[in-house]
């Protein structure tokens, strides 16, 4: 159902329910967006967006049409066994889904250039140049055989060389977007707080806030790591404890720059000139957070990395840099 264009259908339903009483209404969070709740909610409508993943379901249970879905969704919700998600502003969401963009830009860009060296590779023309590939001088050589192929190969190389060329100007120009909105009200006081930590710059900045929204809708740094699924997960009975990997549940964006932020925390801390810089005028509190989170991070990772296997101990030191942005955007100030 495109949900923009059948808007006016569920307002007269709630219109002619409210004669009766109070209305209360709940939908599966998909891709129709929260165009049906805000329209509602501007209606003086209380509906909720809930989380399809959290929804209870019956292991035996083999039938599924939109009705049974709508009669078991009603009956949950009465009974209080359903999770709303959070809601964002449009503004927000816009910015979500721009830096959003930016990363399928980024997954396009990586898909050319491997199919560029796969290309290349199996007709027999390897880079012996460098060590190092999509340098300068990698690049100086793909033109180079570019003008010397010629036929099928010809074709084919200038096709995809022109695509990567496109695919690199446009992420530069949402690199550059992106930085102009965090440069602007709401988030600029926020994303400098947050590039005060190690690892975290302005694009990793930007997309924390733009996927968390209102921090204080996290009671701790625990629920945080939870939303973002970097908590164990459990299955424990009786005196019995089992604990296993993380549960990868909830927001798989800010994990992964969780995770990617995590790994410049691998180095011994001390003097940055860089990290000065960006300490520079912000408040005590926030950077007295960020200097105990450089030194406590980079100790934790060296004392797994002994007994663990080292994607284990970034997945810790990420869980824990979570907790250091829960208490920065807590002691940043809001605007």
């Amino acid at each position: 159902m495109n949900v923009p264009s059948c808007v006016s259908s569920p307002r007269r339903l709630f219109r002619r329910l409210a004669k009766k009483g109070s209305v209360k209404a709940c939908y599966e969070a998909s891709g129709a967006g929260f165009v049906l709740h805000r329209v509602l909610a501007k209606d003086g409508f209380h509906c909720e967006v809930i989380a399809p993943s959290l929804i209870p379901r019956k292991p035996g249970d083999r039938r599924k049409t939109d009705r049974l879905d709508a009669v078991n969704l009603a009956r949950l919700y009465r009974s209080g066994h359903l999770t709303a998600v959070h809601v964002p502003s449009p503004e927000q969401e816009a910015l979500r889904r721009l830096i959003r963009l930016r990363y399928e830009y980024v997954r396009y860009t990586t898909g050319t250039k491997n199919r560029i060296s796969g290309m290349l590779r199996n007709h027999g023309h390897v880079f012996r140049d460098g060590k190092s590939t999509w340098t300068k001088t990698h690049r100086q050589w793909l033109a180079r055989m570019r003008d010397e192929l010629d036929g099928a190969m010809h074709t084919g190389l200038a096709a995809e060389l022109e695509h990567l060329e496109y695919l690199e100007i446009q992420r530069g120009v949402l690199d550059d977007e992106i930085t102009r909105y965090a440069q602007c009200s709401p988030y600029r006081s926020q994303v400098e707080a947050l590039c005060c930590l190690r690892g975290i710059t302005t694009l990793t900045a930007i997309t924390l806030l733009s996927e968390i929204g209102d921090i204080r809708r996290f009671r701790s740094p625990t629920a945080l790591m939870a939303y973002f699924g970097l908590v164990p997960s459990e299955r424990s009975s009786g005196e019995r404890e089992r604990r296993g990997p993380i549960t990868r549940a909830g927001n798989t964006h800010c994990r992964r720059v969780l995770v990617e932020a995590a790994w410049n925390n691998r180095h011994r801390s001390g003097a940055d000139l860089i990290l000065n810089r960006r300490r520079q005028g912000q408040p005590p509190d926030v950077v007295a957070i960020a200097i105990k989170a450089q030194h406590r991070l980079y100790k934790k990772f060296w004392r797994l990395d002994h007994c663990k296997h080292r994607h284990v101990a970034i997945t810790a030191v990420a869980r824990e840099l979570c907790g250091f942005v829960w208490a920065v955007l807590k002691a940043a100030p809001q605007h």
